[in-house]
């Protein structure tokens, strides 16, 4: 008996002491992956004092963070900077210094191969990473947007190879990321942050951890519930936008205006929320994760029907823009093979240097292949490489947009003046609706 109950004892104290360095901000905090996710994460981290250090296999990035020089829309260049020069961020490949941190964060892509299975190698390199270094009073919580019970069912069996156990020698976590890029009012740390332990000891911990910098820890059972709250969340939206845009397919067959009716309708003040139509759906989340609760869902012998649909609906876009290019310059007595198209926009979204998963370079592709002249403006990509395309982007020149047979806007930036294309492109596709405050006009069809 005295051996358990020195265990326990031993136990609370590997908790207490990394509680404490957590509260005190003495722990040293390693964030592998400094993208979108895990960049804005460790700056903010290191602006209220921790010593953080970022692990990414790209030596070319972790150069640009050392010189304090920024990447990510999301942080701000003098935040940055301020952390680097205080010497509380440096950023390393060298994997070794994993065994240094007490908290070990994990922002590495889950992409999906070309059956939409998902595809873990990168969580399962890092977490092999991270059990060679392993030891006694260490939190590792992963972030990644993955199917319920990765964290528990991957990693915490190469975790416990070290022979350290869960609970009592390391603590495990999920914790999903919810960054919104380019989003000016909700950033890193006035979203609200669900956590979910493997055991109450590992939630302690991670929620004295995000509680440093966060404003809102929402606690919820375990980690298998947290990874299922951010594939809800994200199918919440592609089943909503998917919605949006059958709704547009059905105005197009009654000519009627979707954005008139979805305006009207967003005008209820209960039981409905503004989602639109578009070209398709880009970025990781909409187009690829919700696919991963699919995936999961069939070891469980359950179709996911609304999920399917939503991602059929989206990735047809694309092929209705097309359909509808080649409508719109039928009014002019010119076919899609041999006309000059421009696109504006090749981002998958607004005022984003982002093109993963944008429909723009599907519809680029499918209009290639109908024989059409191609081009694309867009200042935030203005080189796109993708699916065997190598472009770059043209200068939008008053001769650029008279000499185009039709120009299709495909991503809505704002730092294009819509109204002066409207006046000089002799025939528009529409489909962000970013004409919409301009005096209409018969060149201009919407989506």
């Amino acid at each position: 008996m005295a051996h358990t109950h020195q265990h326990s004892d031993q136990e609370i104290n590997i908790k207490k002491h990394l509680k404490e360095q957590i509260l005190h901000r003495t722990a040293q905090i390693g964030v592998i992956g400094l993208g979108y996710v895990g960049l804005p994460f460790a700056v903010e981290k290191a602006k209220v004092g921790f010593q953080v250090t970022g692990f990414d296999r790209n030596e070319a990035r972790n150069e640009q963070i050392n010189r304090g020089e920024n990447y990510i829309g999301d942080v701000k260049d003098q935040e940055l900077r301020d952390v680097v020069e205080r010497g509380l961020l440096v950023a390393t490949n060298d994997t070794s210094r994993l065994g240094e941190m007490d908290a070990i964060i994990i922002c590495v892509p889950t992409p999906l191969d070309q059956n939409l299975t998902p595809d873990l190698s990168y969580v399962r390199g890092v977490t092999e990473d991270i059990a060679r270094h392993l030891r006694p009073g260490q939190l590792v919580s992963l972030e990644s947007t993955t199917y319920p019970g990765t964290t528990e069912d991957v990693m915490l069996p190469i975790l416990e190879k070290s022979g350290l156990k869960v609970g009592q020698d390391f603590f495990l976590a999920h914790s999903p990321e919810r960054v919104d890029p380019g989003n000016k009012r909700y950033s890193t740390k006035n979203t609200n942050k669900v956590v979910g332990g493997h055991d109450p000891a590992s939630l302690d911990v991670a929620v004295a951890l995000y509680s440093q910098t966060i404003d809102h820890v929402v606690p919820v059972s375990s980690a298998k519930a947290a990874e299922m709250v951010k594939v809800y969340e994200n199918t919440f939206r592609a089943v909503n936008i998917a919605l949006a845009n059958e709704i547009a397919l059905l105005c197009d067959r009654m000519d009627l205006n979707v954005w008139e009716v979805l305006d009207a309708a967003f005008t209820k003040p209960f039981g409905i929320m503004p989602f639109y139509p578009g070209p398709g759906v880009g970025g990781h989340c909409i187009p690829l994760d919700p696919h991963y609760l699919e995936w999961k869902a069939r070891e469980f012998n359950f179709q996911t029907h609304f999920i399917a649909l939503a991602g059929e609906t989206n990735r047809k876009m694309p092929e209705f823009v097309v359909d509808k290019a080649a409508r719109v310059l039928n009014l002019d007595k010119k076919a899609l093979n041999g006309s000059r198209v421009l696109l504006l926009g090749m981002a998958y979204k607004g005022d984003l240097d982002d093109y993963r998963e944008s429909p723009a370079i599907v519809i680029y592709d499918l209009l290639k292949k109908a024989g059409a002249e191609v081009s694309f403006h867009d200042t935030w990509t203005p080189h796109v490489r993708e699916h065997g395309l190598d472009i770059y982007s043209v200068d939008l020149t008053d001769e650029t947009l008279k000499s185009a047979d039709l120009v299709i806007i495909t991503t809505k930036h704002s730092d294009v003046d819509y109204g002066r294309v409207v006046e000089l492109a002799p025939r528009m596709l529409d489909t962000r609706h970013a004409t919409k405050n301009l005096p209409s006009h018969d060149k201009v069809v919407l989506l």
